[in-house]
């Protein structure tokens, strides 16, 4: 990286820090403090979010419109009281209190327990040399969190995490800057009775940044910014589903999805053929491996041209895409954000860049270029609404021909070491070329980790004005917020143990980030897994949000049928078990875009009062009731497995066992363990083929006895955008005990989207089933214990 890009010195007589607070003036939304040396703005917008804004310059800067979707004003007015005296200003809502020490000033909040949370340090808010920084205490048992992607394990406790996008190939457990860059983190720490609590910041700054989560200071959280001013946002729980809901109402939230991008996706680079491809769709077809989406990587194009395609490899593309339909696949496309450079080329895409000046252009008005697969290639400015219309257009010429969804990738934005044939001479983007529109004028510094998320968003855009149907965007690079323009994938992992094993950890920080549809390659990208080593991950993949596989150019094959007969049973069985729980996972879709919470979790998600799970990384919960531990060494056949207070049920065997407990759980190849809470509604499927190959019909509902429960089940079209004119069903199920029976009560289903009168299976596992033609009525069933 640049020199201008290390890490934030720790030297505190380095900082000019503020002073204390001269003035206070009280506006609608809080208080603005003038102190020695800087300007504190500090604005309720809910009962438990708090702004903060520092500008050492004193004038505070205007918002910028990027990451966050709801800014200020759109917040409804909110309650709350302000106390002042000689010492500090109070700041109360409902919620929480923000106490503003005066000499100096400094910043502390309390719940109405009067816990504290992002406490200030004695040294609190401090600039030097253009850059920002605030310094908060680490409470006691304080765990940490989400970060966006990160390798390694799941608590971040004592580690050093910069912001800034890279294309990290070969990264590991030591990796630091990644694809993605989000800088938000969600706190969690038992108190005197042993309760969970839990709070968030979100760093609001797209500039470097960086947390030192007391890895250099013990007990001190140190974030900080090479920006002008410190800007961050406060987020009071207690609990992390309600950080997290606070946190994307900020930020945005996913939309719901195609219902068929939630089934199996299979990709390499690269099907270099049509012949290849419809020779791939007759394998899965004819083995009976469900799968849904077909991947094209790079070489699909004409010489790494994008929106074309290679006139020897795929001369008809139109053709191929219909008769992978016709076969129940979806086609996605690759695009790079790189142009390929040739005037004298008539190539359409560079020539409309050039007529519209959509490049990105240097300090000096010069055309910047880089090397990336087309050799030299120059770069859309993204950040401008007319180059983010411009570039959504361009997705028509695949739309037309049937395209389903696009896949973004060296957006981070990646360049090649140096260019082809020029030994030493590396290129960076240039820190100083200006991107955005001339009213919201910016330095690729300020921008360069919106690049990927920009794309995302032109991509977003461009396929829901050009198709009548819901696509699928995936992106490699992205900020805070790209949950609501696309799905995230954890860039180009590779087929080693250790990396099926951090995938985990991995997901499950994202989703704590306000980022639901993610997923890692299946089976690794780079280097070749064992067949033992792709089984394992096969299992692992059902779980992911995302459940693709891929594979690089230099390795060898990775479909599910290459490894052996064994393998391809163990591939084709959970591939099934991915379909039949797609109703269910559909459902967990919704509550992502309707709440932001995750679909893959961490126990602590759900058990935030055992501090057993929060440093519990290989074990995971697939919403709130199925619990996986799966293996992720070569010839393990049984591990221990943590099973959370309640009841708890083996999925394979019906088995039960009470937690809090530690129980070994068998687990041959073709098992890994799996476990179900009592009180848990599983909707199921059919298997298919791929989704919508036929109806939901029969409807199984898998109920586990042994504690009172409910589901809100939710369906729709699956493909349209109706959904968001609410036409959509949901119907609730309840599940409770009475004297010697268990009742299920059926409310009658509700919405505006009609379903045909279907056949419902409801099975209480242990007891038994009972059927009925589900016609949208009210039912109530009893069992008898």
């Amino acid at each position: 990286m640049p020199q201008y890009f290390g890490q934030l010195p720790v030297n505190e007589q380095a900082w000019s820090s503020i002073g204390a607070v001269q003035t206070v003036k009280r506006n609608e939304r809080g208080v603005i403090c003038e102190c020695e040396g800087a300007s504190v703005a500090i604005a309720i917008l809910a009962p438990n979010l708090v702004r903060v804004k520092m500008s050492p310059i004193g004038d505070i800067f205007p918002r910028r419109s990027w990451a966050v979707t709801k800014d200020d004003p759109k917040w409804l007015q909110v309650k709350f009281e302000i106390r002042e005296t000689p010492e500090k200003i109070e700041i109360e809502t409902d919620q929480i209190r923000v106490y503003i020490q005066r000499q100096p000033c400094a910043i502390a909040c309390f719940d109405k327990n009067n816990r504290p949370f992002a406490h200030d340090a004695q040294l609190n808010m401090g600039w030097r040399m253009g850059s920002v920084a605030a310094w908060k205490k680490i409470e006691p048992n304080e765990n940490f969190y989400g970060f966006g992607e990160r390798t390694g394990l799941l608590n971040k406790n004592s580690e050093i995490k910069t912001n800034w996008t890279v294309d990290a190939l070969d990264y590991g457990v030591l990796t630091d800057e990644m694809y993605q860059a989000i800088p938000f983190f969600i706190s969690l720490r038992p108190d005197e009775q042993e309760t969970g609590f839990a709070y968030g910041i979100f760093f609001n700054t797209t500039y470097w940044s960086q947390f030192n989560i007391g890895a250099q200071q013990p007990g001190i959280l140190q974030m900080g910014s090479h920006a002008p001013e410190l800007d961050y946002y406060i987020i009071y729980g207690p609990e992390i589903p309600e950080v997290l809901n606070t946190y994307t109402e900020l930020t945005g939230r996913m939309p719901m999805p195609p219902k068929w991008s939630l089934g199996y996706h299979q990709c390499r680079w690269s099907y270099e053929s049509e012949e290849v491809v419809e020779e791939l769709a007759k394998e899965f077809r004819s083995r009976k491996i469900p799968c849904d989406v077909i991947h094209l990587d790079i070489d699909y194009m004409h010489g790494y041209r994008v929106f074309t395609w290679s006139p020897k490899r795929f001369p008809e593309p139109e053709k191929l895409i219909q008769h992978l339909s016709n076969n129940g696949f979806k086609t996605v496309t690759i695009i790079d954000p790189g142009v390929k450079y040739e005037p004298e080329a008539d190539y359409h895409v560079f020539d409309q860049g050039i007529e519209q000046d959509c490049f990105v252009r240097n300090a000096e008005g010069k055309l910047f270029h880089g090397y990336v697969w087309p050799d030299k290639a120059v770069f859309p400015d993204f950040l401008r609404p007319d180059v983010q219309n411009w570039w959504g257009d361009l997705q028509k010429s695949l739309t037309d021909i049937g395209v389903a969804g696009i896949w973004n990738d060296m957006n981070e934005p990646a360049l090649d070491d140096r260019p082809f044939g020029d030994p030493g001479n590396k290129i960076w983007f240039p820190l100083d070329a200006p991107q955005g529109p001339k009213d919201e004028r910016a330095t690729h510094a300020e921008v360069h980790n919106l690049y990927g998320f920009s794309m995302s968003k032109a991509c977003f855009q461009g396929l829901k004005k050009h198709r009548d149907k819901r696509s699928f965007v995936l992106t490699r690079s992205g900020f805070a917020g790209i949950q609501k323009w696309s799905s995230v994938w954890m860039g180009d992992n590779q087929s080693l143990w250790e990396h099926l094993e951090m995938s985990l950890p991995m997901l499950c920080n994202m989703g704590l980030s306000g980022v639901a549809f993610v997923g890692c390659d299946v089976g690794g990208f780079a280097g070749n897994a064992t067949a033992e080593m792709f089984a394992r991950w096969m299992q692992v993949g059902i779980l992911y949000p995302l459940m693709r596989g891929h594979s690089a150019l230099s390795t060898a094959q990775h479909e599910p049928w290459v490894f052996g007969e064994r393998v391809e049973k163990i591939c084709r069985e959970y591939i099934e078990l991915r379909y039949q729980l797609i109703p269910y996972i559909y459902t967990l879709f919704w509550e992502a875009a309707t709440t932001g919470a995750p679909i893959l979790r961490p126990l602590l998600y759900h058990y935030p009062n055992d501090q057993k799970t929060y440093h519990l990384y290989d074990q995971v919960l697939l919403g709130s009731h199925i619990l996986a531990a799966p293996i992720y060494r070569p010839g393990v056949e049984c591990r221990s497995v943590y099973l959370p207070a309640g009841i708890w049920y083996d999925w394979w065997t019906g088995e039960k066992y009470q937690g809090a407990t530690h129980i070994l759980a068998d687990a041959p190849l073709e098992k890994m363990p799996l476990f179900v809470r009592a009180g848990a509604i599983i909707p199921m499927s059919p298997v298919m083929q791929y989704v919508g190959e036929r109806a939901i019909d029969p409807l199984t509902l898998r109920i586990y006895p042994g504690a009172n429960s409910e589901l809100t089940f939710y369906e729709d079209d699956g493909e349209t955008f109706a959904y968001e004119n609410g036409i959509y069903a949901t119907t609730n199920y309840k599940v409770y005990h009475q004297e010697q029976q268990i009742i299920v009560e059926i409310a009658a289903r509700q919405g505006e989207w009609k379903l045909p009168t279907r056949e419902v299976i409801v099975q209480v596992v242990g007891i038994g089933e009972q059927r009925f033609q589900d016609d949208g009525t009210a039912k109530k069933l009893t069992f008898q214990l």
